[in-house]
């Protein structure tokens, strides 16, 4: 796509095209575009880049045959900046590297400039959350004089995998209500990485209501903000039904959720500051008469190198 300046009324396309060397050979993701609205997010399939790599390659600019382009500076940028939207935009940059490819010059068709950041510091991953979204890019910028700077931006995308813990108990809880149900639950371990299965069980020690069905859900809980200011803000991740009818006493039913099917994140704890993400395996029960009964267990969650 052409970014237009305009010259005395007149436009003057300019095409600034953004490469990466090893485009061939990186691994791309597919991800969701950060919009107010969660509907409105596309989707969109970005390079993808981890803590401490090379970020290089190629930046073309074009313009119409046969037209003359004179500019002051051509700069490029590596931008890492996170946008917290909740009662009010705020966008931070946390890391801005710079490099001048070109003093004043000019051209005519095309002109190809390389760029390259060495081993850059991307210790937070890109989300993009419920109000909260974390991005990288190459920031483009022509300078020219009596008319509008030309500017273009490049989105990539950052991951980063850790280490198993050697600690990782299992989980064993109980919940009821007294003289009418009491359940006991456990789930196989606390943490799990992003292809992890969940392996559980459900005991009914005490039934003397009319349960109908159970389902399990993961719920993602974003906080943002600080002190009298924070907002938690949660969404369903994704939702089971594990039994269909009423369960007798000393009965007992599996679980297993396949965590690989869903798009998850690690848990994030203060990152930058600004936001932290935790996940929770939901419980529920629903009676005859559509009361329900719940509890919620935190997990951790971690990226496994692949």
């Amino acid at each position: 796509m052409f970014s237009k300046g305009t010259i005395f009324g007149f436009g003057t396309p300019i095409d600034i095209n953004v490469t990466f060397n090893d485009a061939d050979s990186r691994k791309r993701v597919l991800i969701k575009k950060y919009d107010v609205d969660p509907e409105k997010r596309q989707r969109e399939t970005l390079y993808l880049f981890t803590d401490g790599d090379n970020v290089q390659g190629l930046i073309v600019i074009a313009t119409a045959p046969g037209k003359r382009v004179d500019f002051n500076e051509l700069k490029c940028e590596l931008i890492g900046e996170i946008t917290i939207d909740n009662d009010s935009k705020q966008t931070t940059v946390f890391t801005s590297h710079e490099k001048i490819l070109s003093g004043p010059g000019s051209f005519e068709d095309t002109k190809v400039f390389e760029y390259n950041f060495d081993n850059v510091s991307m210790p937070a991953e890109s989300y993009t959350g419920i109000s909260a979204f974390l991005r990288y890019y190459i920031r483009v910028t022509l300078s020219r004089s009596y008319v509008p700077n030309v500017v273009e931006e490049h989105d990539f995308w950052v991951q980063n995998t850790s280490q198993e813990s050697e600690i990782n108990n299992c989980i064993k809880m109980e919940v009821g209500i007294e003289d009418c149900l009491h359940i006991e639950f456990e789930y196989n371990k606390l943490k799990y990485h992003l292809n992890d299965v969940v392996l559980g069980k459900i005991f009914f020690l005490l039934v003397k209501i009319k349960i109908k069905h159970m389902e399990i859900s993961i719920i993602q809980r974003e906080t943002t903000g600080h002190g009298a200011s924070v907002y938690n803000e949660s969404e369903v991740v994704a939702k089971f039904e594990i039994m269909d009818g009423a369960p007798a006493k000393g009965e007992s039913v599996p679980v297993r959720l396949f965590l690989g099917s869903f798009p998850l994140t690690p848990t994030y704890k203060h990152v930058l500051d600004k936001f932290s993400t935790k996940y929770y395996l939901n419980l529920v029960l629903i009676d005859e008469e559509d009361r329900r009964y719940y509890k919620q267990q935190e997990i951790v969650l971690w990226r496994k190198h692949l």
